[in-house]
């Protein structure tokens, strides 16, 4: 059972890892990369913001079973999954969403006329490595400056 002190402690304890700007980004980039991949992934089940089994390359929907939109589920599903990896475990979910936005960029290199979002996606992807290595220090353990 906890006492009034120990949770006063516990909030005074946080506040200079808010202030810290790195702390803060870490936190930013870590609710951004939670919450982005699971609203996409239950988007591919709806094609509500866009009809996504255009951008699958030919040459994957040719490998893939099923249609374009049965792989766009299977998407939905690893995105979903990649979006709470971040949530519970941020140094490993920084890198697995890293190297799944690698595979989009590939996929989207061979489609012509899809470049700008392929160049989109490399700046998110740095913005993945950048968490995982925010992880790295701030993850787990409270700051103490």
């Amino acid at each position: 059972m906890s006492s009034p002190t120990t949770t006063t402690t516990s909030v005074a304890s946080r506040r200079p890892a808010l202030s810290d700007p790195g702390y803060q980004a870490f936190v930013i980039l870590r609710t951004g990369f939670t919450v982005a991949p699971i609203l996409f992934g239950l988007d591919k089940f709806a094609n509500l913001l866009v009809d996504w089994p255009t951008y699958l390359a030919p040459w994957i929907n040719d490998i893939a079973p099923g249609s374009a939109q049965a792989a766009m589920y299977a998407v939905g599903v690893i995105e979903i999954v990649a979006g709470l990896v971040v949530a519970l475990a941020p140094r490993f979910g920084g890198w697995l969403v890293a190297g799944w936005l690698a595979g989009i960029i590939v996929n989207l290199l061979t489609i012509p006329g899809y470049y700008d979002i392929a160049l989109r996606d490399f700046g998110l992807l740095l913005g993945a490595v950048a968490l995982a290595r925010l992880a790295q220090r701030y993850s787990g353990k409270q700051q103490s400056r």
